[in-house]
């Protein structure tokens, strides 16, 4: 194991490392493409899908003289944006773990410190969410009661102060109804 001049033979024979050959990096490219391939959405699927226009379809009976028969489809609905549909997700669990009102909602869909969504998909958002306002500020309020001890009062002027919850007197005068 040693070559004429004394020194011992490396076990690889003196090749170099495999992340060096070119073969390598063909394999790492051929999986990156591959793997971009598998990621990227399907125009054959877009195509196949209906574009929500009226469709016509001729209908004809047997061999028959009578006139083929056109039936007409009513138009689909139109497609939601997708920023709406994020808008809306996100509105959705922020009501589910957070508890926020309609106006704190927005305020953090439209914040340049929160989502960044335009007006027009936050209010999409507000106006589709499934939340229980009333429910949504009694749970807040149980939250205040519960971790910081504070009074009825304290709680009513916490959930409807524009720097605090931001519900409405009625959904804060409900909460601390049910207290």
């Amino acid at each position: 194991m040693s070559t004429e001049e004394g020194k011992p033979k490396s076990k690889a024979g003196g090749r170099k490392p495999f992340y060096k050959a070119w073969w390598f990096w063909a394999i790492v490219i051929v999986v990156v493409i591959g793997a971009g391939a598998m990621a990227a959405p399907k125009q054959e699927e877009k195509a196949a899908e209906p574009s929500g226009s009226t469709q016509t379809e001729n209908v004809s009976t047997s061999n028959t003289d009578t006139p083929s028969e056109k039936v007409e489809e009513t138009p689909a609905e139109p497609e939601v944006p997708a920023e709406y549909k994020s808008a809306l997700k996100k509105a959705q669990t922020y009501s589910d773990t957070m508890y926020m009102s309609k106006a704190g909602l927005f305020n953090q869909l439209t914040s340049e410190y929160g989502e960044k969504f335009s007006t027009e998909a936050a209010q999409y958002a507000i106006d589709n969410v499934s939340a229980d306002w009333n429910a949504n500020a009694l749970a807040k309020a149980k939250q205040y009661q519960d971790q910081m001890a504070m009074s009825p009062e304290a709680i009513r002027d916490q959930l409807t102060s524009e720097y605090g919850e931001q519900f409405t007197q009625e959904e804060a005068d409900y909460a601390i109804a049910n207290l």
